[in-house]
């Protein structure tokens, strides 16, 4: 943010952090951490529509939905805690989020579409018989893949790759007297 100096003119505020607070990334970085987030509202969403979709065809018991329900949470879990990570300039949360999330969590995304395709059907034989509950399921879909692949490009943009190296040579300074 900026600030006007007696002339007039803006000013811009300093670009290092006051001691102890955390420095502030640059957009690219807030942009893919929002891209995250939405990614997994997204997911989220995603899980609400399916449940709801096996609760009423009776398709699951309940032990079977509990289960895919912790594993889904614990994901979404720490997709978050890895984002706020991010937020705050470490390079592991990025690499985490780029190989766990970007590489193998977008495959697990596109492979039931891609083997459905595989198995012989057509990209039309989707729309037929398309319901609201899938049109928003697919619509929450695509969001998703776009929101992870867009936060994978920004988190590696090169405004991204300096400050994430300028924050790996930043070490907090510690009181005096301590180790």
């Amino acid at each position: 943010m900026a600030y006007e100096t007696h002339s007039g003119h803006p000013k811009p505020m300093r670009s290092r952090p006051a001691r102890g607070a955390e420095p502030s990334a640059p957009p690219p970085v807030h942009t893919a951490f929002a891209l995250w987030i939405t990614a997994v509202a997204a997911g989220v969403f995603e899980m609400v529509l399916a449940v709801g979709g096996l609760i009423a065809d009776g398709d699951t018991t309940a032990g079977e939905m509990a289960g895919g329900l912790l594993l889904r949470m614990t994901v979404f879990s720490v997709a978050v805690l890895l984002a706020v990570q991010l937020r705050r300039g470490r390079n592991w949360a990025r690499w985490v989020l780029a190989v766990g999330l970007g590489g193998f969590g977008t495959l697990s995304l596109v492979v039931g579409p891609v083997q459905w395709l595989a198995d012989g059907h057509s990209p039309l034989d989707a729309f037929r018989d398309l319901g609201v509950v899938d049109a928003l399921f697919g619509a929450s879909r695509v969001l998703h893949l776009s929101a992870v692949l867009g936060a994978l490009v920004l988190m590696f943009v090169p405004a991204a790759n300096t400050w994430f190296k300028e924050q790996s040579g930043t070490r907090p300074e510690r009181p005096s007297g301590t180790r």
